[in-house]
């Protein structure tokens, strides 16, 4: 007899107790000695009550054995004098699809603006320490993609787009550890996911699939609605780039993430559609890491078997909403600039989430009614929205990459913060008003729906919480039209929009999952 049941333990029970027949024969009212063997499909933290619980699902087997456990197989072919596949964007989609392309026996070759993680590392200490950004290599492009150095989050909602086991069983294989294969939220860290990049990117070269770092898409040329062409330059130490060269195909997976907005532009000026899409914006708020699991874990003192407390808010009011994104408990807020004379701001936790503070993005969701004095930039309207507030938070930061901040309690109350609270921030903060950064419907939905968190988490207004901006790379705000079939262009045959930058994805999973289909959609394509 095989039976799936849920546990619900004590934080020390979780963690402590190694041999859970006899919790599990008293559920299912049989002897210990009934239970053949037993595993845990998935573990969750239920807070909703004083007494929290770590819940467990489990499959036990009663009175018969367990059947082995399917081996993870690859079936990674030698690729090195295949037909090769040009991918734009070392991101999860595009590495998701460069191993898909190998078990498929076509060779991925990954054009990526930005340095390898090592090399990329060094310049995200220079953005922290200087100040100085530099506009290829950076908190969102190189290696790895915008999640490489922000966070490593791995939970979501995207069964439905693909197979989510199937990515995290790679990260696994890869060298993530296997919890996350069982936790509700799965976490690989900051920390630990350059070496996971690393071992792909090793694997695919291995195979005969190449990347090329410090390489930049130039141009995209189209005759007869048909990709024909890509050019190339090599960026050179300074930033200089080298000579364009030309490259013949007739496919390309466009993989650049939401802030390649030289992509963009390359798109319009060559007439290929693009539309423009909703996303959102507002700020990020961190908390004392403390005050968060006092008000989540309803203790004074978090228990040693608990990891730090998270939350996740939404609010909707006159069909605006806000809602939390990309909660990092035991985090940072990381300076995400992607241009000099910005600012953006994001959040990333280490993999033992041992930081003294808590941080959220806080966003509202914003439209065409919000863009409306960017007209005249027709489908790049939001984009042209979007970096106007990024540009005026560099300006009321005043300057070096300072963001302008504010105490939450201060913004509710519209008065101007006397002084801030410590801040992981690196760069640091400066104390603005921020009812002058952000646009009317922002600020107004941003002020109610703080006060209403206030009244489901108790003190998360206050004058030890601070708010930092600007959040505003949520999501693309350009979406590239694709069928929902073929995930071509649909204008433009050979050409594949994908993930993040196209406007398909949001978070590593659900682009990881949109590079696997858009190289399932490519393989087809070829060989039809």
């Amino acid at each position: 007899m095989v039976k799936r049941i849920e546990l619900a333990l004590t934080p020390e029970q979780a963690e402590t107790e190694f041999n859970l027949r006899p919790l599990i024969s008293r559920k299912l009212s049989v002897s210990k000695n009934e239970i053949n063997s037993y595993r845990v499909i998935k573990k969750s933290i239920d807070a909703r009550s004083k007494n929290v619980k770590i819940r467990l699902q489990l499959v036990a087997y009663v009175g018969e054995e367990q059947p082995p456990i399917e081996k993870f197989n690859t079936n990674f072919k030698n690729v090195a004098n295949a037909e090769p596949v040009y991918i734009i964007g070392a991101g999860p989609a595009g590495l998701f699809a460069a191993l898909s392309f190998l078990e498929a026996g076509l060779k991925p070759v990954i054009i990526e603006r930005g340095k390898d993680v090592r090399d990329r590392r060094r310049d995200l200490a220079i953005i922290n320490r200087e100040g100085l950004v530099n506009p290829n290599s950076n908190y969102c492009f190189g290696e790895g993609g915008a999640g490489t150095y922000s966070d490593g989050k791995l939970y979501t909602r995207s069964n439905k787009r693909g197979n989510v086991n199937r990515v995290l069983e790679l990260f696994v294989h890869f060298g993530a550890d296997e919890n996350i294969l069982i936790n509700a939220h799965p976490h690989i860290g900051t920390n630990k996911l350059p070496g996971i990049i690393t071992e792909m990117r090793q694997c695919i070269i291995d195979h005969g699939g190449e990347i090329h770092f410090n390489t930049i898409l130039k141009d995209i040329e189209v005759l007869n609605n048909e990709i024909k062409s890509i050019s190339l330059a090599k960026i050179n130490e300074d930033n200089t780039l080298g000579a364009e060269e030309k490259i013949a195909t007739n496919k390309l997976l466009l993989a650049t993430g939401h802030s390649a907005r030289d992509v963009y532009h390359i798109l319009d000026k060559n007439n290929i559609e693009i539309e423009s899409k909703d996303f959102a914006l507002g700020v990020r708020v961190e908390h004392p890491q403390s005050m968060v699991d006092k008000i989540q874990y309803s203790c004074n003192t978090r228990s040693k078997y608990l990891p730090p407390a998270s939350y996740s808010l939404t609010y909707t009011k006159n069909e605006n909403s806000v809602y939390s994104f990309c909660m990092c408990p035991g985090g940072i807020i990381a300076p995400a600039s992607t241009m000099p004379n910005e600012i953006v701001v994001n959040g990333w936790s280490p993999s033992k989430r041992n930081n003294p503070f808590a941080n959220s993005g806080m966003v509202v969701n914003v439209g065409l009614n919000d863009f409306k004095d960017f007209k005249k930039h027709n489908a790049l309207q939001g984009m042209y929205f979007q970096s106007s507030i990024e540009q005026k938070a560099y300006t009321m930061g005043g300057g070096n990459l300072k963001a302008p901040a504010q105490t939450t309690s201060d913004f509710v109350n519209n008065s101007l913060s006397n002084s801030l609270p410590s801040c992981s921030y690196v760069p640091g903060v400066h104390a603005v008003d921020l009812h002058e950064l952000l646009p009317e419907n922002i600020k107004i939905t941003l002020r109610d729906a703080l006060k209403h968190f206030d009244k489901k988490m108790k003190g998360f207004v206050s004058s030890e919480s601070i708010m930092v901006g600007v959040e505003s790379r949520t999501s693309s705000p350009v979406r590239i039209p694709r069928d929902r079939e073929t995930f071509m262009h649909t204008k433009v045959k050979g050409l594949f929009p994908c993930a993040e930058g196209a406007g398909y994805a949001g978070g590593i999973v659900s682009a990881a999952i949109d590079g696997q289909k858009c190289a399932e959609s490519i393989t087809k394509f070829v060989n039809s």
